[in-house]
């Protein structure tokens, strides 16, 4: 089954005011990301000035690192050139691995000027990450961008924005999906299990499953203009760290447990 993708980036226009597809699926996933997590913080008895403050924090650093990422990992060369349009990211542009650098940094400083225990949210926070990444991906789809390799069958999507005639793989859409998958069994496992995991394994859960994802969709992505390295594209060698630091951690986890018996 083939789908014609000739969808506007423009929402809505109202006079020199646009309103783009990828800012609106951005500011839903930030709204429904927010929703979730005030409702886990009042079941949990957390303090909400706390999350006023940590979303604050958080959404400078996810909009500064994913901006920074996408600019220094993947087009450097372009925004060099064009630096006005570094601030433009209603054309698209936020790099997940810049994210989560941005949310690292900024989940630090959060703790360390309000001087609790790293551990305290992290887990809670990395329930709702997903949301944010799977509407960001739909964002993708609607500019023409981030786009899959061709299928050569009759299968996938024809980017008529891209002046082609051909399906590709819809990689946008396999990682909205994923995302949302994620999602639902972080959701899961803090309605099912919270109380007995150990501190931050749902951190670790998600870093694990948004990064092994990424890594494998990484296949499926038209890489024509980027170089590879040794056989891997710069999203699966920077998605190699953080898949390995969450290895090392159910590792360390396991052994403490098998060592306490």
């Amino acid at each position: 089954m083939t789908f014609i993708n000739d969808l506007s980036p423009i929402m809505l226009s109202i006079g020199p005011v646009e309103i783009r597809w990828y800012g609106m699926f951005f500011a839903i996933g930030l709204f429904l990301s927010y929703s979730v997590l005030l409702k886990i913080f009042k079941k949990e008895n957390l303090p909400l000035k706390d999350l006023d403050s940590l979303v604050i924090f958080l959404f400078v650093g996810l909009l500064v690192g994913a901006r920074a990422g996408h600019i220094l990992f993947y087009n450097f060369e372009y925004f060099s050139q064009n630096p006005s349009e570094i601030l433009k990211i209603w054309h698209g542009g936020l790099a997940s691995h810049g994210a989560a650098i941005g949310l690292l940094v900024a989940y630090t400083l959060f703790v360390f000027i309000k001087k609790v225990n790293f551990s305290k949210y992290v887990d809670l926070l990395s329930i709702v990450t997903p949301i944010t990444a799977g509407f960001v991906r739909l964002g993708n789809f609607f500019n023409s961008e981030i786009y899959g390799k061709p299928t050569h069958t009759t299968y996938g999507v024809i980017f008529k924005r891209l002046g082609e005639d051909f399906p590709r793989h819809p990689s946008q859409i396999y990682e909205s999906l994923i995302a949302f998958s994620i999602f639902g069994i972080m959701l899961l496992l803090y309605k099912t299990a919270y109380r007995k995991l150990p501190k931050m394994f749902l951190l670790f859960t998600f870093v694990f499953l948004y990064f092994t994802s990424r890594f494998l969709v990484e296949y499926f992505k038209d890489r024509v203009a980027e170089s590879d390295i040794y056989f891997l594209s710069k999203g699966q060698i920077l998605s190699i760290l953080p898949i390995a630091i969450s290895l090392i951690y159910f590792g360390y986890i396991t052994f403490r447990k098998f060592r306490t018996k």
